[in-house]
């Protein structure tokens, strides 16, 4: 039955949850706040939407880049080189953003009469991102119970794994890599570079699948 709601961005994580979970997703989230890169990953979650038939709706949160701070908000220019791991990628953090996704998506959720909201955050994570780790996800999900009327829960099946647990899973559905995108800094090609371009690219590595995304480095 599908009875979910997915918060999708179009990127490695969100795909592979997105055909994992294909029978229980009722509807994909894209959320477009204002990044150097959400056009190019709005672009992939719609293909693979309308691919397997699956309705996809785009929501607006043009504050955000009007009153919050982040490199990602800030031109492909202020986006750092470098590892993927807390010194290097902190300036990426959009403050609050996924408790601002959960929160919409669990109202949309509640007003079609869905029981579940899916976000594809991962163990690797963590030590970057606060609203990506256990005890948000927990504390989001019991204010996401309390505060609707039918109790809808927060799933978050890939928490406690690796972006290479989650590649090798896609790999095995058939997901063909080089139709998402990860790339902070947006353009037409993937930087190679940046932190989240390096995580992809050890990620698709270590788990032994072929990398045919396009790379400008």
């Amino acid at each position: 039955m599908k009875d979910s709601a997915l918060i999708y961005s179009g990127g490695l994580d969100s795909t592979t949850m997105l055909y994992e979970y294909l029978a229980d997703i009722a509807l994909a989230v894209s959320f477009d706040y204002g990044t150097n890169h959400n056009a190019r990953e709005i672009e992939c979650a719609r293909w693979h939407c309308q691919r397997l038939g699956v309705e996809h709706i785009v929501i607006p949160l043009a504050f955000m880049p009007r009153y919050f701070i982040s490199s990602l908000l800030q031109g492909a220019d202020a986006v750092p080189d470098g590892e993927y791991n807390d010194s290097n990628m902190r300036s990426t953090v959009v403050p609050f953003r996924n408790g601002i996704m959960l929160s919409i998506a669990a109202g949309l959720a509640e007003s079609r009469g869905l029981k579940h909201v899916m976000m594809a955050n991962h163990g690797g994570d963590h030590a970057i991102y606060p609203d990506c780790r256990p005890g948000f996800v927990s504390a989001m999900d019991k204010a996401i119970r309390e505060g609707t009327y039918d109790g809808i829960t927060l799933l978050t099946p890939y928490t406690l794994i690796s972006k290479a647990d989650i590649a090798r899973r896609g790999a095995a559905l058939g997901i063909d890599y080089s139709t998402t995108w990860s790339c902070y800094r947006g353009g037409d090609k993937h930087c190679g570079t940046c932190g989240t371009c390096r995580e992809r690219k050890e990620a698709l590595r270590e788990a032994g699948i072929e990398d045919k995304t396009e790379y400008l480095a």
